[in-house]
Formats: structure tokens, C-alpha cells, sequence
């Protein structure tokens, strides 16, 4: 029997986890991540900690397994897209890592949306333009931080970052970097014209070789062997993005289904194998691991993690929330009735640039409970939304599968079902950003033929949520007033400082 290690980098937790072929898991290590805070819309990471909570999670997981360190075949890596992490050119840390949900680049973006560029971007990259893009930041750290500019040697994701660590070897991994808006979809290659289109044309010369989701990109180091407990040699494969993985393990394998993703980000994907077309809409696409396909999804940071903060911040005396006791009080309340609405946007917005949170319709009866209910709802409004833009493209789906953290509350699962009208189906996989990359090395080293025959091996059993079709009109009413006040609000966000009348010292505010 052969084992494999796959690493999980997301945006709040880093997971180690050991499979054999047939997906069975031996073990699985989890730790928390830090993120640095320095000014509103800042989220970095230090790049030293995150290694040594990766190197540690592997050791973990290797010691809890049981098994010898030579009976891990291989590593593959599995992490959260877009940000930046910079090497300079002696391969040293060069600064902190910068988040996917980070929105330091926020003036840049909506001045590249005044000026036309994502139309002009996109008939090459399929990608939109957000404020975590690698090209956004990149753009920012040129303007802002000269003097980092100028020492960048090389241009990596999480999971390059984590590779090299590894390794020492240096690349850029295809289901990740296509989705940077440095890579040209048609030709399969970095563009010099969209980075010129951008005003980094500098930074061509600083992007590692693209290599695949299961290319062996090289082996286990002493020094890293010696921090993680793997051993010397064993090879390590290009790894992927989790929203690819998480769509393996899944098993969305055609277009009759669509992977919701409830985690740090909302993410709602599907598989295909043509570019997605539609009138006014702008579908984003990357490179799906199996080749001749795409990953298509909407995305954006406004999930879980907004229930992690909101309970933190409301007085729980432990780090992580009680979830047993949040369903039970949600579950005992009427369905979509209260008139508190929670936009998720702590972490960014999937409703307009620069979109703040915040709890709406609070009066002296509502209690914790309404709260956190309306977090819930919230959170299923935004996926909502990008169900609704997802339909759009695919127009056979048939039920929503379900990963991420989330998919453990029933009562949320519900909500969800009964807010789409769908099915929901949970798969049982504990971790599916770690399986993902198990499966990805298994397919490199030749046990599996295929990611096909990868995922149909390691099969695992649904559970399936039926929507109740007397809430839905409930939960429908609820989302269009939601709406009503992101309109509202939107309008709010986009008048101009210098539009506002004067304050006048003395006179009445």
C-alpha cells in the first residue's frame, strides 16, 4: 500500500492529511494562521510562521498516522488562489505575504474600471479584476513600495510558496497562476501585452516556469525533511488550486452539478469543457487539472468567515464558536422571520468595490440568536448570488454540492437548500483541499491513470438535503429586501467625498 500527504493552505486554517489510493484516510493535523492587520482592508501573512505551521501539520499528521516516513509516496499541495508572495532574486522572503482578500488596491481596480481594462483584459485572460489579483498588487507594491518593487526576483501563489519551501525548487502551478490575469487562456502562457496593459510590464522576467498540477516539480529537502518528519527525496507534485480540488473531490465531473464552497471565500464552480459565453455577463474561467477543461466559478471572501469574526466579536469565551449551540438557537427560531439583515462583506464584498458589513433592522426584541441567524442568511444570500450568475452557464444543474466547514451544520445546509430550491449534497470528505492534493500526487506518480479514475476510486457516499418548499417564498422575500439595502447602501459607498455639503464648525450635524 502507498500513502500520500496532501498540505491544505486556506485562508484561516493550514491542514495536513494522509490517503492511501482508494482516498481512505489515515490522518489528518489542522493549525490556525495568522493574519496581519495593519490598516483597514489590509490582510498579510508572515511567510516565516507559515511555514512553520505547514512544517508542523505535516509532522503531525505523519507522527498521528502511525506510519514510517518512507511510506509517504509523495506531497501534494492544495491552497486558497490569487495574493502574492515575493522572493527576491537570492530566493529570500522579501516581505509578508499579501492575502487574496486583501483590498490595499482598491483605487487601482476602480481606475483600471474606468478606463476600460478588464474589457480589454478579458478576451485573453477570462478573468474579471479584483483587488486581490496578483497583477492589482503587484501594481500597488510599483506605486507604493518602490524599494520592494525593485528587489522582486520571483512571483508566487501560496502553494508555489509552500513547494519551494519543500524543495527549494521554483514554479508557478497551471490551475492557480491561469487565474492571475498574467496568463494569456488561448496560448497557455504568460502575456507580455496584458502586463504592459497594466503598467508591470517589469515583472515578465520574475515569473517562474508554469509547470502542472501533477509534474513531480521536485523532492523533499534535508533541512525541509528534518522540520516535517517526510524523508529525504520524496518527490513533491505542482499541487492545485483549492477550488479545483475541492471540485474533485466533489465529484463534479459534468454539468449537472455545481460545487458550493463555504469557507473563507463563496465559491460556486462547475466543470466544463467549452469558454462560457453570455451577453452581459463575464464568466471566470481557469484551467482545470484534467486537461481539456475549465474551471468555471464565481467567488468572493464573504462566507464562514464572517460567523467566526461575528462570534468572536460578541462576547464567546473561547477562540472557536460554539456551533453545536449556534444551530440549536438558530434552529429553534421561524424560518427567515426576523427582520435583521447581515451583509458579509467583513473580508470583501461580491456586491460592489469597497462594500462594508454590517447588521441592518435591529430593534430592542431581538436577541444573540436573530444575530447570528441573520449571519447565516447572509452568508446564503451572497452564495445565492453567485448561484444565480453561475445558472446563467449552467443550465442543467440539478443539485449543489456542498464542501467546506458549513456543510457539517444541517441547519445551515437547509437554509441553503431551501434558499435555492435545490438539492443539497454533502460528500463525506473531512478535508477536501488535502485529499485534492493526495489525489494529484497519486496521478503524478502513476498509481492512478487520470484524475477520473483518481476520483472514481475514492468514491465517497452523499448526504442529501431536500429543500422545503414551504420556506422558500420566506427565504425569497428576505433576499430581494437584502438586495433592496445593498442598492441602498451602494449608492452610499460611491458618492464622492468633495459631493458631501461642508461641515460647518457650530452648526448643527
Amino acid at each position: 500500500m502507498s500513502y500520500y500527504l496532501g498540505l491544505d493552505c486556506g485562508g484561516t486554517l493550514i491542514k495536513a492529511g494522509i490517503y492511501d489510493e482508494t482516498g481512505h484516510e489515515y490522518a489528518v493535523a489542522r493549525s490556525a494562521l495568522d493574519t496581519i492587520s495593519r490598516q483597514p482592508g489590509w490582510q498579510e501573512r508572515n511567510l516565516a510562521n507559515l511555514w512553520h505551521h505547514a512544517a508542523a501539520v505535516i509532522h503531525k499528521a505523519i507522527a498521528s498516522s502511525g506510519l514510517p516516513a518512507c511510506a509517504i509516496s509523495g506531497v501534494g499541495i492544495s491552497a486558497q488562489g490569487k495574493g502574492v508572495y515575493l522572493l527576491d532574486r537570492q530566493g529570500q522572503v522579501l516581505r509578508d505575504g499579501i492575502l487574496s482578500s486583501d483590498q490595499r488596491a482598491l483605487d487601482i481596480v476602480r481606475t483600471w474600471q474606468q478606463d476600460g481594462i478588464p474589457e480589454q483584459l478579458y478576451p485573453h485572460t477570462l478573468q474579471t479584476l479584483w483587488t486581490g489579483h496578483p497583477v492589482s498588487l503587484l501594481r500597488w507594491l510599483k506605486l507604493n513600495e518602490p524599494g520592494t518593487w525593485a528587489q522582486i526576483g520571483h512571483v508566487l501563489m501560496a502553494h508555489d510558496y509552500l513547494r519551494f519551501c519543500l524543495t527549494g525548487q521554483i514554479a508557478c502551478e497551471e490551475t492557480n497562476i491561469s487565474e492571475s490575469n498574467l496568463f494569456n487562456m488561448q496560448t497557455g502562457r504568460y502575456d507580455p501585452a496584458l502586463a504592459a496593459l497594466l503598467g508591470i510590464e517589469e515583472i515578465m522576467d520574475r515569473l517562474p516556469p508554469v509547470i502542472g498540477a501533477t509534474d513531480i516539480a521536485g523532492t523533499v529537502t534535508a533541512q525541509a525533511a528534518a522540520l516535517t518528519g517526510l524523508a529525504v527525496g520524496t518527490p513533491v507534485v505542482g499541487g492545485l488550486f483549492d477550488v479545483v480540488s475541492t471540485a474533485l473531490c466533489a465529484g463534479i465531473v459534468d454539468e449537472t452539478r455545481l460545487n458550493a464552497v463555504m469557507g473563507t471565500w463563496s465559491v460556486t464552480s462547475g466543470i466544463t469543457r467549452q469558454i462560457k459565453t453570455h451577453p452581459t455577463q463575464r464568466f471566470v474561467h481557469g484551467r482545470h487539472a484534467v486537461p481539456g477543461q475549465y474551471i468555471v466559478h464565481a467567488a468572493s471572501p464573504t462566507s464562514a468567515a464572517n460567523l467566526e469574526w461575528v462570534s468572536r466579536n460578541m462576547g464567546a469565551t473561547s477562540a472557536a464558536p460554539d456551533h453545536a449551540s449556534i444551530n440549536a438557537a438558530i434552529a429553534a427560531l421561524p424560518k427567515a422571520h426576523s427582520s435583521v439583515q447581515f451583509l458579509p462583506f467583513l473580508f470583501g464584498s461580491n456586491a460592489g468595490l469597497g462594500m462594508k458589513s454590517g447588521f441592518y433592522g435591529l430593534q430592542a426584541a431581538h436577541e444573540p440568536a436573530h444575530l447570528l441567524q441573520a449571519v447565516y442568511e447572509g452568508v446564503v444570500f451572497s452564495h445565492y448570488s453567485h448561484l444565480l450568475q453561475m445558472r446563467e452557464c449552467f443550465s442543467t444543474v440539478e443539485a449543489l454540492r456542498v464542501t467546506g466547514g458549513p456543510a457539517r451544520s444541517e441547519v445551515w445546509m437547509q437554509m441553503l437548500s431551501d434558499m435555492s430550491g435545490l438539492p443539497v449534497e454533502i460528500p463525506a470528505v473531512e478535508e477536501t483541499g488535502c485529499l485534492g492534493a493526495a489525489l494529484a500526487t497519486a496521478v503524478g506518480l502513476g498509481v492512478h491513470a487520470d484524475f477520473q479514475s483518481a476520483v472514481l476510486a475514492t468514491a465517497t457516499p452523499l448526504t442529501v438535503i431536500h429543500a422545503d418548499p414551504t420556506a422558500r417564498d420566506a427565504y425569497q422575500h428576505k433576499y430581494q429586501r437584502y438586495q433592496r439595502l445593498i442598492e441602498c447602501l451602494r449608492q452610499f459607498e460611491e458618492v464622492p467625498a468633495q459631493a458631501l455639503p461642508p461641515f460647518l464648525p457650530g452648526a448643527p450635524a
